[in-house]
């Protein structure tokens, strides 16, 4: 009887599938991979055309020669890798290290860890798809030739053991570039007003909305606001139309990746990395009581929003019985085309729409059913008919202004009578139905208020995929290994949901803009993934992207390297007095950014936090201002004498008092701010004004 041999790549993986496939197959997991770049040397022979170096990497000996002792017995190997252009190198190197005969080898992919899926990719067995070996040998030698070239650039200027990566550059500066957009924002006035009516005959009060004149009209402050209130003193309010209409509100579309990460961290509070843990559980399989293990999601890294014609008619039969034929969707809804997308995915969808986490509760952990939950009435929702609303637009005239009023009512929920977004919950406006046109309304109160514009919000994980998405850098399986990095590394430090750049990835994303802005350009980055995709379809040859990107790369770090000498990094010597032995400490730099040492290092191993002082007096105490940072690394400024006095601010401070309330005024970029927000007062910074 024929012998099969099957290698997956996790382990959790081979109990599923040895119960699917039977006696005559025996199932091995390689662990990842099972060959790299050696960790010691640059790994890439760039006299000799570029040629990769591949070595097994330490640790997997063993293991590769149980996987070449199996492979030696059966009479076919079948190399079950994941889905993607990863799953596809591991298998190429699997071929290498295992060295039989490639008549023996196929490469077999499934989307899903179900008997049927996994069965009938035995049968569509392939040969091994070089393009798509090729397109991740070429992302591995660019980060490789990026990491291994800058890396000791930085090391030698900051001092410490850091690192660039090829994308992680990248989203650091994005993080960068939206930390200045908020440290430069001036926020301005501006104002609302809102009436409320008493409606004959009914006891709850009808609230509206200033609008303007025949135009919206913007108020921008009180003087405009008082001008507003005292045209409209004396005004009679009349309704002067009613006008109804419907409104509908599409279903989503099944989730990606990125809108898998996205959602997860908006509604479960789940980071990137989390996410993609759990995913991975339900795509391995599921001991379910019952049913044995199983694979309970298709393969979770994907920008396809494509469902297999099966999943889609199942859906849609099971959403007809269990909601009713008025719930089912009628067409079809398809992503925009954008970008390339990996189209040989679906998109990320529970096996068996049957399997209602209800059902599997039991079986899961709670963070594992609350993610399945997600996915599965996500998918249930795109299969479903578009929600109905009925809306009511109501304009109510005084003098020369007008006020608006709009509400809506469900009149058919739809799919979202199994998904609901954040907005879809919030409590609109409920109508009364005696209001008709020409209508006299008695004013119970006008509401005047101010606002000020607020500045970009922080990048959460969720936005900074979403925002990498957009921008065509990385791709599904990169975004929570780059957010893992860049935080892990301590050049963004995460607090809440927010992240915010340290005062370490500040040094990091200054030196890589100086010295090599092309690497932390989001345009040159987006389009090296296109290159890839080139790769991966065949149209470019994969030596040719390492070809034209190692020179140019080559004489940026060269150019840095001489920059770099030039610059004689000595430990900058402060007035502090070492409290053991009376030196003089020196600043170092440290994981998490500078500190105050003793020179007299190993004997005496003084340290102290470092807090640089900024040449401002506090403006509670008089004492100085320093700059401190976070336990994570933020930066903020406080005063010298914490815990007694308790001034702080995240943004600089100057010595200039505001001429309007006296306050002490704030540096936003070049401009000086008073740090009343109610002030408002603002004027331009001298040029020779250093603090």
């Amino acid at each position: 009887m024929a012998k099969y041999l099957v290698i997956v790549e996790s382990p959790a993986k081979v109990k599923t599938i040895k119960k699917f496939l039977g006696a005559n197959y025996d199932v091995e997991a390689s662990n990842g991979h099972v060959r790299d770049f050696p960790k010691s040397q640059f790994g890439i022979d760039v006299e000799n055309d570029f040629e990769p170096k591949y070595i097994t990497i330490r640790g997997k000996g063993e293991l590769l020669a149980k996987l070449r002792k199996s492979a030696k017995k059966a009479d076919k190997i079948f190399l079950a890798t994941d889905p993607d252009r990863e799953g596809e190198a591991i298998s190429w190197h699997l071929m290498q290290a295992l060295k039989e005969d490639p008549k023996k080898m196929h490469r077999i992919t499934f989307n899903e860890i179900t008997k049927t899926a996994v069965k009938s990719s035995i049968k569509q067995a392939r040969e091994l798809d070089m393009d798509l070996v090729d397109a991740q040998q070429a992302r591995r030698m660019l980060d490789r030739m990026v990491g291994y070239t800058i890396s000791p650039l930085l090391w030698a200027k900051v001092k410490r053991g850091l690192s660039a990566g090829r994308v992680q550059s990248v989203a650091l500066r994005i993080i960068c570039d939206r930390e200045d957009e908020i440290n430069s924002f001036i926020p301005e006035e501006y104002w609302s007003l809102d009436g409320e009516f008493q409606v004959k005959g009914e006891k709850k009060p009808l609230s509206a909305k200033f609008y303007g004149t025949d135009k919206k009209m913007a108020i921008q402050n009180k003087q405009e606001m008082d001008e507003v209130l005292k045209a409209l003193e004396g005004q009679e309010f009349e309704v002067s139309e009613v006008k109804k209409g419907e409104r509908m509100k599409n279903p989503p579309l099944p989730f990606t990746t990125s809108t898998l990460q996205q959602e997860a961290s908006k509604t479960l509070n789940f980071s990137t990395q989390k996410t993609m843990r759990l995913a991975q559980q339900l795509y391995e399989g599921i001991d379910i009581k019952g049913n044995g293990t199983v694979g309970i999601i298709t393969y979770l890294r994907t920008d396809s929003t494509r469902i297999s014609e099966e999943a889609d008619a199942a859906a849609r039969e099971y959403i007809g019985t269990q909601y009713g034929e008025q719930y089912v969707s009628q067409t079809e809804k398809a992503a925009k085309k954008g970008q390339k997308i990996q189209d040989a995915h679906e998109a990320i969808r529970p096996t068996d729409i049957s399997r209602t986490p209800v059902m599997l509760k039991e079986s899961l952990s709670r963070d594992q059913f609350r993610l399945y939950q997600l996915i599965w009435r996500r998918f249930a929702a795109s299969r479903m008919a578009p929600a109905r609303y009925e809306t009511t637009s109501v304009k109510i005239n005084a003098g020369e202004y007008v006020f608006t009023v709009a509400a809506s009512k469900v009149v058919f929920d739809g799919f979202m009578s199994v998904y609901t977004e954040e907005e879809d919950n919030k409590k609109g406006n409920v109508l009364s139905q005696s209001l008709e046109k020409g209508m006299k309304l008695k004013l119970k109160e006008l509401k005047p208020e101010q606002h000020f514009t607020q500045p970009p919000a922080h990048y959460t994980e969720a936005s900074l995929v979403k925002t990498m998405e957009e921008l065509g850098i990385g791709r599904p399986s990169t975004y929570a290994p780059t957010i893992t990095t860049i935080i892990s590394r301590r050049y963004v430090s995460k607090e809440q949901k927010n992240l915010y750049v340290t005062e370490l990835g500040e040094v990091v994303n200054n030196i890589m803009k100086q010295a090599f802005p092309s690497i932390v350009d989001v345009n040159f980055t987006a389009m090296m993934e296109g290159l890839l995709d080139c790769v991966e379809g065949g149209t470019v040859q994969w030596k040719t992207v390492v070809r034209n990107f190692f020179p140019d790369l080559k004489k940026d770090v060269d150019e840095a390297a001489k920059e770099l000498e030039k610059v004689d990094i000595q430990d900058e010597v402060t007035d502090v007095l070492c409290d053991n032995c009376g030196r003089n400490m020196v600043i170092k730099y440290g994981p998490h950014g500078r500190f105050l040492a003793c020179p007299g290092f190993p004997e005496c191993r003084n340290t102290k936090p470092y807090y640089e002082k900024i040449g401002v007096p506090c403006p509670k105490c008089g004492k100085e201002v320093v700059l401190k940072k976070t336990k994570k690394g933020r930066k903020y400024y406080g005063c010298e004498d914490n815990p007694d006095c308790d001034f702080m601010s995240w943004q600089k401070p100057s010595t200039k008092k505001c001429p309007v309330c006296g306050n002490y005024m704030l540096e936003k970029g070049n401009k000086l701010v008073c740090s009343q927000e109610t002030c408002g007062y603002v004027e331009q910074k001298p040029k020779d004004n250093e603090n």
